[in-house]
């Protein structure tokens, strides 16, 4: 049974928030692997059939928490010129995502998502980034690829490397990524 995941307000948001903060305490205490539905519903202060009748199991649970904590928290930086923006963008990305704890929370959200749901909304947290960082140069008249162009040849090529090959990852990888979307011959 596929659960849509939505901001809610009031008692709901409360529950959510309190669940979300008993999953990322008690992974840190006990380890990930050792989390229980009773055991974070104990935390959170709510029944297991909470957990249960809102997020079905413990997997999607802990998908819906990596994709809340893989939400970036800040606008990307402005440094001025279109190449600049764009490796800050991917190496800050890189850095984040091929941590340790990136890979499990991007884990986390594939597992516990049988219809793509929260990897589409990954996907759009960094689409909506990257419109941020394009909207901004094309307001300085910089010629600039679309977002879709840039999740293709940027995006996509970290996070295959991230997933499946990881050796050799390093941020003059991702400059070079985005030197070549944007025609240059390097950084």
């Amino acid at each position: 049974m596929s659960r849509q995941m939505v901001r809610p307000g009031g008692r709901s948001a409360r529950v959510q928030a309190a669940v979300h903060t008993a999953v990322r305490e008690l992974a840190s205490e006990v380890g990930r692997d050792a989390l229980t539905v009773p055991l974070v519903a104990r935390r959170a202060g709510v029944t297991p059939s909470t957990i249960y009748r809102r997020w079905g199991d413990l997997q999607e649970l802990l998908s819906d928490v990596a994709v809340e904590r893989l939400r970036p928290d800040t606008a990307p930086g402005d440094h001025g010129a279109l190449y600049a923006d764009l490796a800050a963008w991917a190496e800050q990305f890189l850095d984040e995502m091929a941590s340790p704890t990136g890979r499990s929370y991007i884990r986390d959200a594939l597992l516990g998502d049988p219809d793509g749901g929260n990897a589409g909304q990954c996907s759009a947290y960094a689409a909506e980034q990257l419109g941020i960082v394009l909207s901004r140069a094309a307001g300085r008249g910089d010629d600039t690829p679309d977002v879709e162009t840039v999740m293709d040849r940027v995006v996509a090529p970290l996070m295959y490397r991230i997933l499946f090959r990881p050796d050799g990852l390093d941020a003059p990888y991702a400059h070079r990524l985005v030197a070549e979307v944007l025609g240059r011959s390097g950084p």
